[in-house]
């Protein structure tokens, strides 16, 4: 059997674009320029749709920030979603020390009665601000260097030029196609929109369940003791 032995199939939005018009049985020859433009629309909005219902784990990524003694609040950069774990670096006789610290809410972090106070870090809340910032609580003292967390970021933009394609694996491209179909059936063929998003809602649920870290999991009871009076 011979096979291509390539793994560079990546079309761009463009030829997507097209072909999910032929789903909207839209020809080819039949597109204008309103057509693209609302296709462009159309593949940003797909893709803050998709950054709403989960993380996409291809656009996970590592920051760091290094820690200032007596601040409490840093910018993060705007195009974070949302923070997951976060750890601190403490130097230790020259080496670097992860430890985890953890997510709390703004109520919780409002509730401190001294939220000034100086210490080890072991809870950061994410104010989710159009600039985003997070506070960590207690507040670095000196003794940390800096704060790594992972992030879900925005997806890169859809953009039709030079035929640049999504930012999206291999495994999403079917949900992209039918998840742009869908949208453009909703201005172009009406009558479509039903038919094509069952297939766009069904695409989406076969790639997000593939959309997932591989892991054990783990679950042991806690056993206390029992005493009568």
């Amino acid at each position: 059997m011979t096979t291509s032995g390539t793994y560079s199939y990546a079309p761009g939005l463009g030829e997507l674009g097209l072909y999910a018009f032929n789903l909207c049985e839209i020809r080819s020859t039949a597109l204008l320029q309103e057509h693209m433009e609302s296709l462009r629309m159309a593949a940003n909005l797909m893709q803050s749709r998709w950054s709403a219902q989960g993380v996409n784990l291809w656009a996970v990524d590592l920051q760091t920030i290094p820690l200032v003694q007596g601040q409490a609040t840093y910018s993060i950069p705007p195009e974070t979603v949302v923070m997951l774990d976060a750890y601190i670096v403490q130097n230790s006789s020259g080496a670097a020390i992860n430890r985890i610290i953890l997510p709390i809410s703004r109520t919780e972090y409002a509730s401190y009665p001294n939220p000034a106070q100086q210490g080890f870090p072991t809870t950061f809340w994410m104010d989710r601000l159009l600039s985003p910032t997070v506070s960590l609580w207690p507040v670095p003292d000196g003794t940390v260097s800096a704060l790594n967390y992972y992030r879900l970021r925005q997806v890169q933009d859809a953009t039709l030029a030079n035929g640049t394609a999504l930012e999206i694996p291999y495994y999403f491209l079917e949900a992209a196609a039918l998840g742009l179909a869908y949208r453009l059936a909703m201005i172009w063929k009406p009558d479509k929109v039903q038919m094509l998003k069952t297939l766009a809602d069904e695409a989406y649920t076969i790639a997000a369940d593939q959309n997932e870290e591989v892991a054990q999991l783990y679950i042991s009871p806690q056993i206390g003791g029992y005493y009568r009076p």
